[in-house]
């Protein structure tokens, strides 16, 4: 494209488009792209910038992955879409099966959705209407963790931080549930009984009106970018049980290997009765998501009035969408993709760590493909972002926040190329 051309393009996505997060007059710089591969994007005016973000922590194997392509041609000549009530498809059908072979044990049924967001109200509904079956009407509050971010549809926001989060403006519309700290043991560490006593307070107070703990196993991601101890999980799990009340794991972010574990719940060992899992279950080629949950709590609510499950997407199982999730899992599972990540890991450890020397920073941290440099103070998104590009990078900071959560395909130089890019930018102070 042109000069003129792609100028043209910028000049009517100002006029026409809301980007997420964003002001319609923000000062922010927006950048048009052609094309992706691999690990790298293609601007329209040419440039080439590696990918620090995988699309919002989705694109796990890189762009135009030549399987993955094959699997949307392959479907879309036979099916692109059809409705799912009344109606069943092979890709829908194989997909939750493995989804079930992959996860935790005693998660056995799965309800297909279109986004993450929307995978957590359904686990909130789900919650709630298995207690409603179970003759416990009254539990239909939700405990989780300060700190956490769960999405941006209403029932979601009601369940992340309601004060450091991204949605006080909507706090009087919420519902009201119950908050406990951010775990203070980090990753790697014991959780002591100190870390636990405010949530153990909470479930031991109000467990008649809770029908569930929501969280992010071991990583809380857009609320923060936190590590902490898998024993923390594993105790909560436990207090969950002594209480009888619901664990509800959201592994947006966590899920299919960033963290290390194909799970991030398996670093403690844990099965919870809810699972949220989307972003990169189809390896960022379009939107999907699913909840699973146990058959205790399917066959609960289909077994009471009203005998059904009250939801149902129109787009719920798209035929596109399960074929390249199916593909991208088989891609995941034939690849050697924790050695992929402990390399990732351990270049991310030795290219962000010499940031720590700067007294802009407050700490630094890496848990398998999440690397993060946090500040003490807001980055200026507009210097910045401008920044990385002029760096031939493209990192998306938030808050205080700089972080990399790179395809797990990526190489050595790249990778090298994302950590030097932040160290010099600290170094020339252009974050300011």
């Amino acid at each position: 494209m042109n000069s003129a051309h792609s100028t043209n393009l910028l000049e009517h996505d100002h006029r026409f488009v809301w980007h997420p997060y964003s002001s319609t007059h923000s000062d922010v710089p927006v950048f048009a792209v052609k094309s992706a591969t691999g690990a790298y994007i293609t601007l329209e005016d040419g440039r080439q910038l590696i990918d620090g973000m995988s699309s919002w922590w989705c694109a796990i194997h890189g762009y135009n992955v030549p399987e993955l392509n094959n699997a949307v041609h392959q479907q879309l000549a036979t099916m692109a879409h059809i409705m799912f009530g009344g109606l069943t498809h092979a890709p829908a059908v194989r997909l939750c099966k493995k989804l079930v072979e992959i996860t935790p044990e005693q998660l056995e049924t799965v309800f297909l959705a279109d986004s993450g967001s929307v995978s957590v109200e359904i686990a909130m509904k789900m919650a709630v209407q298995y207690w409603q079956a179970r003759r416990q009407p009254g539990r239909q509050k939700f405990v989780s963790l300060r700190n956490g971010y769960h999405g941006d549809t209403m029932g979601a926001m009601s369940v992340c931080d309601p004060v450091t989060g991204m949605h006080t403006l909507f706090s009087d519309i919420l519902a009201k549930n119950f908050f406990v700290p951010s775990p203070e043991c980090c990753f790697g560490s014991a959780c002591k009984a100190e870390h636990l006593m405010e949530l153990q307070a909470v479930l031991e107070q109000h467990h008649e009106v809770i029908a569930a703990l929501i969280l992010e196993p071991v990583v809380q991601g857009a609320g923060g970018m936190k590590f902490y101890s898998a024993d923390y999980l594993k105790q909560a799990r436990a207090l969950c049980e002594q209480y009888d009340i619901l664990l509800i794991a959201d592994e947006i972010a966590t899920g299919f290997g960033r963290s290390g574990k194909l799970f991030a719940c398996q670093h403690a060992n844990i099965s919870p009765d809810i699972m949220c899992v989307g972003k990169s279950l189809t390896g960022g080629y379009m939107t999907l998501a699913a909840t699973l949950c146990t058959k205790k709590i399917s066959d609960t609510i289909s077994s009471n009035p009203p005998f059904v499950f009250m939801h149902g997407p129109t787009f719920m199982g798209n035929p596109l969408a399960c074929a390249v999730a199916l593909e991208s899992i088989r891609l995941l599972e034939k690849s050697d993709w924790q050695a992929k990540v402990q390399a990732v890991e351990k270049l991310l450890c030795k290219g962000l760590d010499p940031c720590k020397q700067f007294d802009d920073v407050m700490d630094v941290r890496v848990l398998g493909a999440i690397g993060v440099v946090e500040l003490k103070a807001a980055v200026n998104m507009p210097n910045i972002q401008q920044a990385f590009v002029d760096a031939g990078v493209w990192i998306r900071p938030f808050g205080k926040l700089i972080y990399l959560m790179p395809p797990y395909i990526i190489g050595e130089h790249e990778l090298n190329t994302l950590t030097g890019a932040i160290f010099d930018i600290l170094n020339n102070g252009k974050h300011r």
